[in-house]
């Protein structure tokens, strides 16, 4: 008992030089380290303090996202749109105090509020999808989550992003990773998304598998397939998960390999000229009996415009065989058969968990460039009323979203602004899953904080506090709500000051220049 106290008296009474010891040895190990490693220079050259110019790297991002952005310059989202979608989802008030920080640039949207604006009872108008379809689909709702995988995101996530769809009567697109357990359970609608890999729908070949299509359509919940063409975030590029997010649960769900990288093909087998994806879009509606459409991100209108050119081709080649009192009817037929019932319109400044920074930066028109161009173009084919419009890419506030319905748009898709609600951060570490609030990683420790019940609430919260202030956005313009919004609603500045008609603007095959 003596001797260890006096080991501890003589630990107390040198603890200062033992420490100062430690710190010496721990820094000598550090020297030796950094001098003998070859793989980066600066520690190499400047062993110890050479480590600091990567702390500091870090650190960068966390400081200027807290302390040096201002509130509107943040990328890729300011702080002044997050903070909104944050309220909204904890039903705190949105409303704002002095006047506004935004500074208007070309480009930009303006509402044309009405003199006297509508004070009656607000409803939207149901829209249908496919309404030729055995099973059509009707929703009243205009703001929806947009597709994001089971394995892209983590299944506390995918819990509560389909239990608060199901609250706020919303659907949830299931992204390419397939319906989980997660998702059918809830009980929410369901656009399922089939990737060029086909997860869940797939033979083990990669072909389109009839059986496992018809089954999956067979449950209720399943409102909707959605081809996936490409991706706003990497056009051209199948969809990426890195290897450490292949779990053996995920591994099963999509049918490959655990711990290896899942990299799907960029373009569908089936699918190789315009001609073979209407051929396709026909067949999984045969086998479903239910809407389908595709989505796609465009990178030329004349491209696009020669592909729904094919479509046309077509049904006049169908109807040139039939008798002059048919040929009308025989030509309509055959778009019910062919043409989608639905296009989903991404951006080309959309989200992902993984892409390329070249794709990211540079690839893919903007939502805010191909909206108006598709609706104008789909107008001027006769195809506007066959087929509907639903726009994704970087719209999370009550402002992006009437702006798209003003442009054409039947409804409007999010993931992004789904995730602030349920308490990202933008920590912008998607893809190495370590993502500190959960939503994109499987580390059960990082998951622990997200609690599904909890985050369900504020993912519906979101949903309706945006069709809320849609309805006081229409209700300003004059009218009875938000379904209703067009093109005469809005202004869109060509210049710094100076604001024209969205229908000036718009009109055309193509949306003004920038």
């Amino acid at each position: 008992m003596d001797s260890l106290s006096q080991l501890a008296s003589f630990v107390l009474s040198h603890i200062t030089g033992l420490i100062t010891l430690l710190i010496i040895l721990g820094i000598g190990i550090l020297y030796v380290q950094d001098r003998s490693q070859v793989d980066q220079t600066i520690r190499r050259n400047y062993p110890v303090i050479g480590r600091f110019r990567y702390l500091f790297e870090d650190l960068g991002v966390f400081f200027r996202q807290y302390f040096f952005a201002l509130d509107r310059e943040e990328m890729p989202f300011n702080r002044a749109d997050r903070s909104w979608a944050y309220r909204a989802a904890k039903r705190e008030s949105t409303l704002q105090a002095f006047g506004s920080t935004r500074v208007h640039h070309e480009g930009d949207v303006v509402f044309a509020n009405a003199v006297i604006p509508f004070t009656g009872e607000s409803q939207n108008s149901p829209i249908t999808f496919g309404p030729k379809c055995q099973a059509p689909y009707t929703t009243d709702r205009l703001f929806h989550i947009s597709g994001m995988s089971y394995g892209a995101i983590s299944k506390p996530a995918v819990t509560a992003l389909a239990l608060g769809a199901k609250q706020a009567g919303i659907w949830i697109n299931t992204g390419e990773g397939g319906a989980s357990d997660a998702h059918l359970e809830s009980g929410a609608d369901l656009v399922y998304q089939i990737g060029t890999a086909k997860y869940g729908v797939r033979t083990s070949e990669g072909n389109l598998d009839p059986e496992k299509l018809r089954s999956l359509a067979a449950r209720e919940s399943v409102k909707m397939f959605e081809i996936k063409i490409s991706q706003g975030a990497k056009p051209g590029k199948g969809g990426i998960l890195p290897a450490d997010k292949v779990t053996p649960e995920i591994a099963a769900q999509r049918g490959i390999p655990a711990g290896e990288a899942s990299i799907s093909p960029p373009g569908h087998q089936e699918i190789n000229s315009a001609a073979e994806l209407f051929d396709f879009i026909h067949e999984v509606r045969e086998i479903t009996g239910k809407p389908t459409g595709f989505k796609v991100c465009i990178g030329n209108i004349d491209d696009f415009r020669a592909v729904l050119e094919v479509l046309i081709s077509d049904a006049q080649k169908a109807a040139d065989l039939a008798t002059a009192e048919q040929s009308k009817q025989v030509f309509q037929t055959y778009l019910t058969d062919y043409a989608p019932d639905f296009i989903t319109l991404d951006s080309g400044n959309g989200g992902t968990g993984a892409a390329p920074m070249s794709l990211i930066d540079a690839a893919g028109m903007n939502i805010q460039e191909s909206l108006p161009s598709v609706v104008n173009l789909l107008t001027s084919m006769g195809l506007r009323d066959r087929i509907r419009l639903v726009a994704s890419g970087k719209l999370i506030t009550p402002v992006d979203v009437a702006w798209a319905l003003c442009a054409g748009a039947d409804c409007v898709t999010s993931a992004r602004g789904f995730m602030f609600s349920l308490g990202c951060i933008q920590a912008l570490q998607c893809h190495q899953n370590t993502c500190p609030t959960g939503i994109t990683t499987h580390n059960k420790k990082l998951q622990r904080g997200l609690d599904a019940k909890v985050k369900s609430n504020r993912v519906a919260n979101y949903a309706n506090e945006m069709h809320s202030e849609l309805d006081t956005i229409a209700h300003s313009c004059g009218a009875a709500n938000a379904s209703m919004l067009n093109r005469s609603h809005a202004l869109i500045y060509v210049g710094n000051q100076r604001a024209v008609s969205m229908t000036q603007v718009y009109a055309g095959d193509l949306t003004h220049e920038k």
